[in-house]
């Protein structure tokens, strides 16, 4: 029989060798709380200005739960180690994004949970996670309308100041 933890496993390694390629040091726990008595988190990484304690979930696609304990043994070992604690999730097929525990959705079970779109549209992408580049909303960008020059030339082609070429002519 294979190991069903192995998708998991090699997701993991996976993780690890990204955040290696990134430039911060980086282990995978072994076996995580599996190995020892004390819960311990999935990956630890740090970049010297960083350090994250990761818990890491894959899914194929169905939602990712975790339980209330693993959550709050990650935010345990976090505090006690100095690390930011971080989930992160992998859904087949998209890369890893990246929550703060306090950011996942509660269940009335006080489990957590990740949906793919949840991860989509509200995770840290692993670009922005490393450091790489930062993700900019269309709220923080603003709509001011258009440029001041865009409408110094329309206002000019109503006035008849300017022909209809003239004006396209000068907001190409």
């Amino acid at each position: 029989m294979a190991n069903s933890n192995a998708k998991g496993d090699r997701r993991e390694r996976e993780l690890v060798n990204a955040l290696d390629e990134a430039g911060f040091a980086v282990m995978r726990a072994p076996a995580s709380g599996s190995a020892t008595e004390r819960e311990l988190p999935d990956v630890l990484s740090g970049d010297s200005e960083t350090f994250y304690a990761i818990e890491a979930k894959s899914s194929a696609g169905d939602p990712i739960y975790l339980t209330g304990e693993e959550v709050e043994a990650l935010l345990f070992f976090a505090r006690n180690f100095g690390a930011k604690p971080r989930i992160g999730v992998r859904f087949d097929r998209e890369d890893w994004y990246f929550f703060h525990p306090a950011d996942l959705h509660t269940t009335d079970g006080g489990n957590y949970r990740v949906k793919k779109e949840t991860a989509l549209s509200d995770g840290t992408d692993f670009d922005e996670f490393v450091g790489n580049s930062e993700k900019v909303t269309l709220d923080e960008v603003g709509d001011d309308g258009p440029d001041q020059s865009v409408l110094d030339v329309l206002s000019a082609f109503e006035r008849g100041d300017l022909d209809k070429e003239e004006a396209a002519a000068m907001l190409e």
